[in-house]
């Protein structure tokens, strides 16, 4: 080993102050099992996780796929299986580097293009191909990329102090390291004898600086460590070593699972967060919701509580699109339970969650128990359901008849807050107040207007200044934004979502302010634009309810990516993507306004 320089182990001593040499220890870095299993695919070769050459693993060897008779038909099926939205193209004739095993296993592929495995097709059998290598096949699959979670795109998180850059140079040279970390990869091919091919490199580090991370159990008497990890989480190990030293590191979306993985197995909790807060940016990608529920059971397994919020959240802003995905007959009763104790949950009304819930219990009726489905059932909020659809419930209900008393139960707790004042229900001993009496976010009439590309043939009412400074109207294609105009809405809701106030309106104004004239013509200081404000056009005549509404920003009509309160009637619409919870291209918007009344 060369000698440290004498300013390089008075750093580490500034920093560490510890000392100590070892033995062996092993750990396996990966919890889930990284073999690959009969008839798994992956695309391999490609920086994207959407694009490579496509390769079949088979009878312990990963082997290619001949283009013969190759189409989008195909191409589909793969994508399908590999739980991306649809394929993009076909790649052929594509260098995706060195193929390791040196088979072809599939020729002559015939996909109908409806098939969700890619050995239900038609093809010759396992091996059997006149085809070379240099026609493999690739495929690039669709993700929806918001270009902002694109295989290109760096993150740099600097959690850095000021000696970070020394001990990089420390750890680049490699001066007087003493612990070795021995990383071991499985390649997804079994040798003659039938254990699995291993890959492996060998890194060397300082003892001092893994101290500080008790997970790596660098302790007195060890001098090294083996760490089994999937080959693709390969090249991100030095990265993370070398975050050790100098808390910097470039993450992008092809290495941020590896990263955050490898930071919660080590408990380096500050890179874990932030890895984990950059992972859920890629959840819009995927409307098939596959990708969403796998990274919430991730973020379970590795304890990482901020990531399984973020799921959690993106699950219920956007739960009507989860209730048609392929996902929503497989979801688990945990993730449901959590989704239904939720007052960010969006859909069009409660009578709607209450449905949908009963369709899921109906269709894995031979799986759930009647306990399960009370503790489901329970967490609908029955005062929060239209009174209209409650006389609707014991004649519609596929599951009432199972469940009847409970039925009974949490109806007459709706029927008595629908005829009964809120104060009247609170002089009652037996009452319970509890989040039965919240609204969710409702967004079915009345309660919410759309201000942008419309969801419904409603026109959009634009209000602007003419040259004599007079009011005037009209009505514009709902996609542009013209300088200088306001977009409008105007409707009206009743006060509270009791039968009690059915009849007692209020009128609404929502707008949308793009410039700092429009805000000025209102009366409006704007802080930032673009602005959005939602104001009662009458007087609130019931003291004891409390309007909590929200904004909804739908991104290009596909998914919500925020949902933001109304502070003083506005709110100040963050137009950056990075103060987004989930990003949107080019900040396209919708905006949702919901209006939210409740007791107080």
């Amino acid at each position: 080993m060369e000698m440290l320089t004498y300013r390089n182990v008075r750093t580490l001593w500034l920093l560490l102050l510890l000392n100590v040499s070892g033995n062996a220890s092993k750990f396996n870095l990966f919890r889930r099992n990284p073999e690959a299993q009969e008839g798994d695919i992956r695309l391999f070769g490609s920086k994207s996780i959407s694009e490579g050459r496509v390769e079949v693993y088979h009878d312990g060897k990963w082997g290619t796929v001949c283009d013969d008779g190759w189409d989008l038909a195909e191409a589909q099926v793969v994508c399908r299986q590999l739980h991306f939205p649809g394929a993009r193209s076909v790649v052929i004739g594509q260098d995706y580097g060195e193929v390791k095993s040196g088979l072809i296993w599939l020729d002559d592929i015939n996909c109908n293009g409806t098939e969700y495995h890619l050995l239900t097709c038609g093809f010759k059998n396992w091996g059997v191909t006149d085809c070379t290598h240099k026609e493999d096949v690739g495929v690039i699959c669709e993700t929806e990329s918001t270009n902002v979670t694109s295989s290109d795109s760096t993150h740099t998180l600097d959690h850095s102090f000021s000696l970070s850059n020394d001990l990089g140079q420390i750890f680049d040279s490699g001066n007087g390291c003493d612990f070795l970390i021995s990383v071991k990869s499985a390649t997804g091919n079994r040798l003659e004898d039938g254990n699995m091919e291993m890959e492996e490199t060998t890194i060397c580090v300082h003892k001092m600086i893994l101290l500080n991370f008790p997970l790596f159990n660098a302790l007195e008497g060890i001098s090294n460590i083996s760490v089994n990890i999937r080959e693709s989480c390969q090249p991100y190990v030095t990265p993370f070593i070398r975050y050790l030293y100098t808390h910097k590191i470039d993450v992008t979306f092809s290495s941020v699972q590896c990263l955050h993985w490898m930071a919660s197995k080590f408990g380096v909790k500050q890179l874990m967060e932030d890895t984990g807060r950059l992972l859920s940016k890629v959840l819009p990608e995927d409307a098939s919701f596959f990708t969403q529920v796998s990274i919430y059971k991730y973020a379970e397994e590795t304890g990482d509580m901020v990531l399984q919020e973020n799921c959690i959240q993106y699950l219920a802003w956007n739960f009507e699109s989860l209730t048609k995905s392929p996902v929503w007959a497989d979801l688990s009763v945990e993730i449901i339970g959590a989704l239904l104790t939720r007052s960010d949950l969006v859909v069009p009304d409660e009578y709607f969650l209450l449905q949908t819930v009963e369709s899921w219990i109906t269709k894995k009726s031979e799986f759930v128990s009647l306990e399960t489905q009370v503790y489901l059932l329970n967490r609908i909020r029955f005062p929060m359901i239209p009174v209209e659809k409650l006389y609707e419930i014991e004649s519609n209900s596929t599951v009432y008849s199972t469940n009847k008393k409970m039925y009974q139960e949490n109806m007459l707790k709706a029927y008595q807050f629908n005829v009964l004042l809120f104060s009247n229900l609170l002089s009652n001993p037996k009452f319970n107040r509890d989040d039965d009496y919240l609204p969710r976010i409702y967004t079915a009439k009345p309660w919410s207007t759309v201000i942008g590309p419309p969801t419904s043939p409603e026109p959009t009412r634009t209000v602007y200044r003419n040259s004599y400074n007079r009011r005037q109207y009209g009505y514009d294609n709902p996609r542009s934004y013209v300088y200088g105009q306001t977009t409008t809405k105007s409707f009206h809701t009743p006060v509270h979502n009791s039968l009690i106030f059915k009849d007692n309106k209020i009128n609404w104004e929502a707008n949308v302010f793009k410039s700092n004239y429009e805000c000025s013509n209102r009366g409006v200081r704007c802080i930032s634009l673009p602005m959005a404000r939602l104001v009662p056009q009458s007087h609130l005549s019931q003291s004891n309810v409390l309007f909590r509404n929200r904004l909804l920003l739908l991104c290009q009509g596909r998914y919500i990516c925020q949902v933001q309160d109304f502070k003083d009637n506005l709110v100040h619409i963050a137009s950056n993507n990075t103060l987004l919870a989930y990003p949107c291209p080019d900040d396209q918007y919708d905006y949702h306004f919901v209006v939210r009344p409740e007791y107080v």
